[in-house]
């Protein structure tokens, strides 16, 4: 009882990243990783963080199953398709480390392979600063997000066909059949893949779908976008719930 209960507690402490860790999002395709920073900062098979700094990243496959794998760190985290995992570390020592796909994914799985920057604090902000300048992840989805036209039916007052996504993130509401469900990443994902799966209360099931016609770089923009919505000075989100007396019309889903 000794051994389990203490590895549980390490279990509890690898698999629960600090909130205040630095998040970057990586999406892995054959063969190859492509990693983004809410700054807007992008790379592929090179990942540069800070030196002492905990680092969460949010995972995710194009494709087929990968698994991240820097030895030195010793974490290793599956990424797979239609779904986020997370993998978290936190760096003490600058230099250059391996970073490997630790699992089979095709022919060219072996090339698979690229680098960890860790870089003192100030360096690591000069490297950020000299980006591409294309806004940060946020920015880029605000953008999307207009040109989709889901403005059209997500109002930010909630007088739209659909609730408003303003400050819904991290929220709790009620779907079909009485269910509730938190409103997280994966929630966001799979509603705007599948928006037919998870209907909120009192809203009718005829958002179409944008499976295909948003990469997975997109979809991160678009949750990231929504998340954003929370620090903004907007009109609060409306209940997902039918209020008395309010027609039902509309999904909830992004």
């Amino acid at each position: 009882m000794v051994i389990f209960f203490w590895g549980a507690s390490i279990f509890f402490t690898i698999s629960r990243p600090p909130d205040n860790a630095l998040e970057i999002y990586v999406v892995a395709k054959q063969w190859m990783w492509k990693l983004q920073h809410m700054e807007g900062q992008r790379e592929i098979n090179e990942l540069h963080v800070p030196l002492g700094r905990d680092v969460r990243l949010r995972m995710t496959s194009e494709d087929v199953i990968h698994s991240f794998y820097v030895p030195v760190f010793r974490v290793k985290q599956d990424v797979l398709p239609g779904r986020y995992t997370q993998i978290w570390f936190h760096p003490t020592k600058t230099g250059k480390y391996h970073l490997f796909c630790a699992e089979y994914c095709g022919t060219k799985h072996s090339g698979m392979i690229g680098w960890v920057y860790v870089l003192e604090p100030t360096e690591y902000q000069s490297w950020l600063s000299g980006g591409a300048g294309e806004g940060s992840l946020a920015s880029r989805g605000e953008t999307l997000f207009q040109d989709l036209a889901c403005t059209n039916c997500h109002k930010a007052d909630g007088t739209g066909r659909r609730p408003s996504l303003v400050g819904l993130f991290g929220k709790t509401v009620e779907i079909e059949r009485g269910q509730t469900i938190t409103v997280d990443e994966a929630y966001l994902r799979e509603s705007i893949l599948s928006p037919q799966a998870k209907v909120a209360a009192g809203y009718q099931p005829i958002m179409p779908t944008f499976q295909g016609l948003v990469s997975e770089d997109q979809l991160l923009q678009l949750i990231e976008y929504i998340k954003s919505t929370a620090n903004k000075n907007e009109a609060p989100a409306s209940n997902p719930a039918p209020r008395q007396g309010r027609k039902k019309q509309g999904n909830s889903n992004p």
